[in-house]
């Protein structure tokens, strides 16, 4: 028997917009390399939103949105739709230029026959905004800049474009628009003490001016994101919200706001979001499923709530019963006509369809939802509680016939596994002697020259490259063929690395996908795909591996490439892994046993691949945890729990080695002043982090610490295609001085070279390696750096 005669709506708040085959990757870089237009650019936009939309209708969904597309980031969509745009891009006023959009996402070399932003950039040499993780994804958003003086103009029709365009293809959306608290919160400042939020009063009209101008145009509804509302919250931001939508509803008061909430509980902020006059209130109910209760209790009538159901961030099947069984008494308390069902969160970070993987293990693949099955999932949600579960009967038994198979399926468990897990306390946790004493037994052993110079790992994987190992995948070539490209480009990497004088090498991982893929795929527990990509940032996409059940090492993982490259070179060789709290973050992980568990069983596997390093003469070992804070819990309440077994993890597999073996770790962009303790926790001999757009901000909290080990920041920018100069590189070396001893640092580049080309590569590394000569030679003489 139905709930209502009425249906019940269903939304999915964002959708991914890559292409089902990568085909907005595969525009952008043709684009940027000059050799397509931005017509043709926009033209594969344009089929893609089209695609999303027909595919969104065709499966049922009744809420579709617009403007969640976006060519780059939707928050630095946001910033050129208010203006938000540095003056160092030359913009002044009027629309925005698409090489403006990505000078401002990519940097612009500056030569006037560049066209690596798709157009020359007026002769400007510029570098990119910062870049950091969407809260705690593994999406990168564009960092907005603001200034004491910010001024604001509806400066991008964008939103209201892509709604008429789905209008004019028949589809009434709802366009997504990045709320103004949260716009404000994620940007900085270079002005010192000043608040961006003091600038609201300032962005709201542009606000008001855009929705005026979709509410005349026949939208109804708009998705407004404010995810700081999951955050620790002072009362200044609070009343801010409560400002910026008093406004916008006294401005606008014909246009129905759905204030959309993820990735965490509201919590605390509950009154606040209960309070706020808008139309509706999203709910995430996976990260935060305790919160349905005193919401629906305290809930306005006259509030639409949105319910969160189907997880947005993860690749597991939902138990459609068990949901249904949970939010029928909210939805019978409120009616179909109060109630929306949605995912969690945007399903930009989950792959797209399922159906493209035809080699996943049967059963694994059974227990899976990708985009557009989550979106069935949703439809038969929607349909279950307006016609009743009858309706859906069919897609209710497969639901619960997969939960059965993945809870009793003997894939899942170990048994020697759980005989390791459960001997954890024996296991030594820390190196044998303190930093300062392995510090002085290292520098003997390597003899290396003051401010040492490497690299973070990877080299180019050059379309030569990747051919090689798609041929091989296709059993084109043998393997033995295949294995001597690999030696012959490993070779010539080495062979260039000795030529420019890098100090300390690496093999170039020429072998390997991708940093977590490669270990994935030798060790048990884990599920790969060939089409599952999801957007890291602009045009990097990555298919994370999906974490299924119990983690072990078989057999060594990387021994036989790091003895082949050593041999080639009298120099240090690093041997490249990946750190467990990383491989963890980055993978699609199992929710039927803690993450502190899953995690902890991969540690132990990295510990048993860094002795066999050891054995086999490596004495520099470099394990990745590029990933180590945006696993960090939204709430700091959470952050020490999380920070504990997440260090644990690390120092499982990195303390297995002797005082002579130097561990090196690498993390991306973060605020370590968030976690600077943690960092030092973790007791890595070195340590590289990304600097450089951040002019070497972020190593203020290593200096404030009084961070003892040694550290290597960035010193360029390698997201972007420019070439810094010496000076450039000498600039940051000096900034770098200033916070940290020379004793302390090293020199190399923001992370790994993969995703670049040769051509940028070579002679950026090579202005690297003459900038530190230039600090030696400054060091030797007593001539001060400026």
């Amino acid at each position: 028997m139905s709930l209502s005669s009425s249906s019940l709506p269903v939304a999915t708040l964002g959708t991914p917009r890559i292409g089902p085959r990568r085909e907005l990757k595969l525009a952008l870089e043709s684009f940027w390399a000059g050799k397509t237009s931005e017509r043709d650019l926009l033209q594969t936009a344009a089929a893609l939103r089209t695609a999303n939309w027909a595919r969104q209708h065709a499966l049922g969904i009744t809420v579709i949105p617009s403007n969640d597309f976006s060519l780059y980031d939707q928050v630095l969509d946001t910033s050129v739709m208010v203006g938000a745009i540095p003056a160092v891009y030359g913009w002044e006023s009027g629309p925005v230029p698409l090489a403006t959009y990505f000078a401002m996402a990519r940097g612009a070399q500056g030569d006037a026959h560049d066209t690596s932003c798709g157009h020359a950039h007026h002769g400007r040499s510029v570098v990119a905004q910062e870049m950091t993780k969407w809260f705690d994804t593994n999406y990168h958003y564009m960092v907005p800049e603001f200034s004491k003086d910010q001024t604001f103009a509806l400066s991008s029709r964008k939103p209201i474009a892509e709604f008429e365009e789905a209008k004019a293809l028949g589809y009434h959306t709802r366009p997504v628009l990045v709320g103004p608290v949260t716009f404000l919160k994620l940007g900085k400042s270079h002005d010192a003490g000043f608040d961006p939020l003091s600038l609201l009063d300032r962005l709201l009209p542009v606000y008001v001016e855009l929705l005026r101008e979709l509410a005349q145009r026949g939208a109804d509804w708009v998705q407004i994101d404010e995810p700081c509302l999951v955050l620790d919250l002072d009362e200044a931001t609070r009343d801010a919200l409560k400002r910026a939508y008093a406004g916008i509803s006294a401005a606008v008061p014909e246009l129905k706001i759905m204030l959309a909430t993820y990735f965490g509980e509201v919590g605390d902020n509950l009154d606040t979001a209960l309070a706020l006059p808008v139309a509706g209130l999203h709910i995430d109910l996976k990260r935060g499923p305790d919160q349905l209760a005193p919401i629906a209790s305290r809930i306005r009538p006259d509030l639409v709530l949105s319910l969160g159901v189907v997880d947005g961030r993860n690749v597991w099947r939902t138990d459609l019963s068990g949901t249904l069984d949970r939010i029928t008494p909210v939805v019978k308390q409120m009616g179909t006509h109060r109630v929306q069902i949605a995912p969690s969160c945007s399903l930009l970070h989950v792959p797209i369809d399922l159906a493209l993987e035809t080699d996943l293990d049967p059963d694994v693949k059974t227990w899976l939802a990708f985009s557009v099955q989550k979106m069935a999932e949703l439809a038969t949600l929607g349909k279950a509680l307006s016609q009743g579960r009858a309706s859906v009967a069919d897609a209710l038994s497969a639901s619960d016939s997969a939960v059965i198979s993945r809870d009793t399926s003997p894939k899942i468990h170990n048994d020697a596994v759980a005989r390791r897990m459960s001997g954890l306390a024996s296991v030594r946790h820390n190196r044998q002697s303190p930093f300062a004493q392995r510090a002085e037994i290292q520098r003997k052993a390597f003899d290396l020259p003051r401010f040492p110079t490497t690299t973070i790992g990877s080299f180019p994987q050059t379309a030569t490259v990747r051919n090689a190992r798609a041929s091989f995948t296709r059993g084109d070539i043998t393997l033995d063929t295949y294995e001597k490209f690999l030696r012959a480009e490993t070779a010539e990497a080495i062979r260039w690395q000795e030529e420019i004088g890098l100090d300390v090498l690496v093999h170039g991982e020429f072998e390997r996908n991708d940093m977590v893929q490669y270990f994935g795929e030798q060790l048990t527990g884990f599920a790969f795909t060939k089409h599952a990509w999801v957007q890291s940032y602009g045009s990097r996409y990555v298919r994370p591996p999906i974490l299924f059940g119990d983690v072990s090492r078989p057999t060594s993982m990387t021994v036989g490439w790091w003895r082949y490259a050593q041999s080639l070179t009298a120099k240090p060789m690093k041997a490249m892994l990946t750190g467990p709290v990383t491989i963890l973050n980055w993978s699609f992980v199992r929710d039927d046993v803690p993450r502190s568990v899953a995690c902890r069983q991969i540690a132990f596997a990295i510990r048993d691949e860094v002795i066999d390093l050891e054995e086999a003469g490596a004495g520099m070992i470099q394990i990745d945890e590029a990933a180590l804070r945006e696993g960090l819990p939204l709430r700091k309440s959470q952050w020490k729990t999380y920070l504990d077994w997440a260090v644990d993890s690390f120092r499982i597999s990195s303390s297995g080695v002797q005082d002579k073996t130097q561990v090196h770790t690498h993390m991306c962009y973060s605020e370590f002043n968030d976690i600077i303790d943690a960092i030092g926790a973790m007791d890595a001999d070195v340590i590289s982090i990304e600097t450089s757009r951040s002019k070497m901000e972020l190593l203020d909290a290593f200096r404030s610490y009084k961070y003892p080990n040694e550290i290597g920041p960035g010193v360029y920018d390698i997201h972007s295609p420019r070439v810094p100069e010496i000076g450039e590189m000498t600039e940051l070396l000096t900034l770098a001085r200033q916070r940290l001893t020379d004793d302390q640092l090293w020199i190399n580049p923001d992370c790994g070279l993969k995703t670049r080309k040769w051509e940028e590569v070579k002679p950026a590394l090579v202005n690297m390696v003459a900038a530190a000569r230039e600090m030696r030679t400054a060091l030797a003489s007593g001539r001060r750096m400026n």
